[in-house]
């Protein structure tokens, strides 16, 4: 099992100092049942909250005020109960005092996730839940519920009747649950909207009365269930109990997924030479031609010469908050000169691009000062000055998986610190490539994780509110987290970058770089997508849960934004998102029914799989073809799925090439929109037309 430690955005309080029937602290379990500590523990609910983006304590003493409640995402009230009727955790009266009450109701308007589990016979227990739950609107009956047709190994072990779940960000608290068993439960009673989750079957004891519970009250959330015993340690793991549990914290939680994280302050963009340094760039870039050079018959060489003394004199003061930079920033500027010196032409940055080696220091935080004459990939074409600072988050799970298991020395996650308008764009990338040199450079690869991060949950989010998604509790906090979201792009990116020159591979792995029809390339990044996502499912199994979000991050920017954005000239990404889209709901791991989409969330990962194992198979195969032959295979792969443009020359029953060595002239006749948008997307474009203007600044 994989022992990485992923960031913690929401914590989690079990209360335990009002004389609850459950802990989880396991030594307090064994002395509260020593012949069988699962019945009293909570110890594996916490452990898979504490698996994944929760930090998890119990509350052992003290009140519930305002002040034990303050940076707590979640808090569990599991079963209070008089000693006489539950051995318990010994702390404190099983009674809320009135202000507890008014604590934690305030606390929850103000945005606090409260999930709160009663029992049967919930009046004898002689603690006071139903006062603090009418501030919800909701009350536990005192009732045992029976089934003798719809029950789990004993009439009082009640099969539910779970109610469809909630769409799209809102989130569907059912996602992945079929069956759920309410151990000895009470019902509950609703007088508020409340959405049920829950309920017993008609041929109950109390037909149809709701078992579980969820309601909004102010910017908060509350869940509330008539059993307690489903997720403790010997329940959570029978049926669908454990995802049932991970949904409802997530839900509860979702207030503290939206909070960004505070940036941390920088050194370098604070000092006043870097504000300094913008303006010289933003200046000098409006002299330029789109390939760098200046017409000095139309620009004054002497102010020319002024710009790039004074662009050198900051890049001189910014110098000493990045000592890690000094041979760069001193080639940098003498790159400054040699450009002044002849004459301002296409700008050489050779000398100082092959000394710019952020790959040589990979540690989270640390900051580089970026100066090249350099196009942007998804933004300006033209090859003029940018400045930016940047900031690697290189997290040490991120590291140990990087050293061990997915080697890319070449590889830089990076985010703005600060940056001049050329990357107000879509442009989320920094690759040697883009920088004006007369030499090729290839020792790093930068990925701006937090502006890709940041599109995703723009226009995914809309999209899924837009297509009604059935979105799981954990994807909702994914689509709602600047953290969670960018650090799974993080993972995604490493793992994608490395899957291209790894696998059996027909071809150059970096065939971007020649003249092939586009499908080949929507492949080859598809091909990569879908090995991250392999990967991701691997280490999930593995122990390491973050992994799941990168799966959605996978799917869902594949199946809702890769499609619609970018203009439809050979939109090679796009394709592969249609090609990905249609493969699942052909083989139905999705359907588009009612207006509503709805995936199938205990297959969808095997559709993922089979599509991977075509394309792979295709590679495979192609060695032994050739190099038309290969391109055709891959066309009627697509097409299998996608239907091709009327029209298309490409397509199996219309070409007519004779097989030459050097089939690049019938490039020409691909269509600029060989496999056009398809209905679904066409419209689901139009819609989300005004989310699709570039994405500018990350938060």
């Amino acid at each position: 099992m994989l022992a990485l430690r992923q960031r913690k955005v929401a914590r989690v309080l079990f209360d335990e100092a009002h004389s609850e029937a459950w802990t989880i602290r396991p030594e307090l379990a064994a002395q509260m049942q020593p012949a069988h500590p699962e019945d009293a523990s909570y110890a594996r609910a916490a452990e898979l909250l504490a698996a994944r983006d929760f930090a998890v304590e119990p509350h052992a003493g003290g009140p519930l005020d305002a002040r034990a409640l303050e940076g707590v995402a979640v808090l569990v009230l599991a079963h209070p109960s008089d000693p006489k009727w539950e051995r318990t955790t010994g702390a404190g009266s099983a009674r809320l005092s009135a202000a507890e009450i008014d604590a934690v109701e305030a606390w929850v308007s103000g945005g606090g996730g409260l999930i709160l589990l009663g029992e049967t016979e919930q009046d004898k227990y002689g603690n006071n839940l139903n006062e603090l739950l009418a501030r919800f609107g909701v009350r536990i009956r005192n009732e045992t519920v029976q089934d003798y047709a719809h029950h789990h190994r004993a009439p009082t072990w009640v099969l539910a009747e779970l109610e469809g779940g909630a769409r799209g960000t809102e989130a569907d608290l059912l996602a992945r649950v079929r069956q759920a068993c309410f151990y000895r439960a009470g019902a509950l009673e609703l007088s508020n909207g409340a959405r049920v989750l829950a309920r017993a079957h008609e041929t109950a004891s109390a037909p149809r009365a709701p078992l579980a519970a969820a309601v909004r009250h102010g910017e908060g959330r509350v869940a509330v269930l008539a059993d307690s015993d489903l997720f403790g340690d010997d329940c959570i793991v029978e049926l669908d109990h454990a995802d049932l549990w991970l949904n409802l914290v997530y839900w509860a939680a979702g207030r503290s997924f939206v909070a960004p994280e505070a940036r941390a302050t920088s050194a370098a963009a604070d000092d006043p030479h870097w504000p300094a340094l913008k303006a010289e760039i933003e200046a000098l870039r409006a002299c330029q031609a789109g390939d760098g050079s200046v017409d000095l018959t139309a620009n004054a060489r002497d102010r020319l010469d002024a710009h790039v003394d004074a662009i050198a004199a900051a890049i001189g003061g910014l110098a000493p908050h990045l000592p890690h930079q000094a041979d760069h920033l001193a080639a940098t500027i003498e790159d400054l000169r040699a450009w002044r010196a002849g004459g301002y032409g296409v700008p050489d940055f050779s000398r100082s691009l092959d000394r710019f080696r952020p790959d040589l220091h990979r540690r989270d935080g640390v900051e580089h000062l970026v100066v090249f004459p350099m196009y942007k990939q998804n933004g300006p074409r033209e090859k003029v000055f940018e400045a930016l600072i940047v900031r690697v988050p290189w997290p040490d799970w991120l590291a140990e998986l990087e050293q061990t298991r997915y080697d890319n020395p070449k590889f830089v996650p990076v985010t703005f610190v600060d940056r001049t308008s050329g990357y107000e764009s879509n442009s989320a990338v920094l690759f040697p490539e883009t920088v004006t040199a007369s030499r090729t450079v290839n020792h790093f690869g930068a990925i701006f994780c937090d502006r890709e991060a940041a599109r995703f949950r723009h226009i995914v989010g809309r999209a899924a509110d837009i297509l009604r998604l059935n979105l799981p509790p954990d994807a909702a906090a994914l689509l709602a987290s600047p953290d969670v979201s960018q650090d799974a792009y993080m993972l995604w990116d490493l793992i994608h970058d490395r899957s291209h020159s790894h696998g059996d591979l027909p071809f150059d792995p970096f065939m971007i770089r020649q003249r092939q029809p586009y499908w080949m390339y929507a492949l080859e990044e598809l091909r990569c997508d879908l090995t991250a996502f392999g990967e991701a499912l691997a280490l999930e199994r593995d122990g390491f849960a973050f992994a799941r979000h990168v799966q959605y991050a996978i799917l869902f920017d594949r199946l809702f934004r890769f499609p619609i954005t970018g203009d439809r000239r050979r939109n090679y990404d796009g394709l592969g998102g249609q090609l990905l889209f249609a493969f699942l709901h052909r083989e139905g791991h999705l359907r588009w029914t009612d207006n509503e989409l709805t995936i199938d969330w205990d297959r969808v990962a095997a559709g993922v799989t089979a599509l991977r194992e075509r394309v792979e198979d295709l590679y495979k195969s192609g060695i032994d073809r050739s190099k038309l032959q290969h391109w055709c295979a891959a066309h009627d792969l697509v097409a299998e799925h996608v239907a091709p443009a009327v029209g298309s020359r490409w397509a199996r029953d219309v070409r007519a090439f004779a097989d030459v060595e050097d089939p690049r002239p019938y490039i020409d006749d691909v269509l600029d929109d060989e496999f056009p948008l398809s209905l679904f997307y066409s419209s689901l474009k139009r819609k989300l037309e005004p989310e699709l203007a570039p994405a500018g600044a990350a938060s």
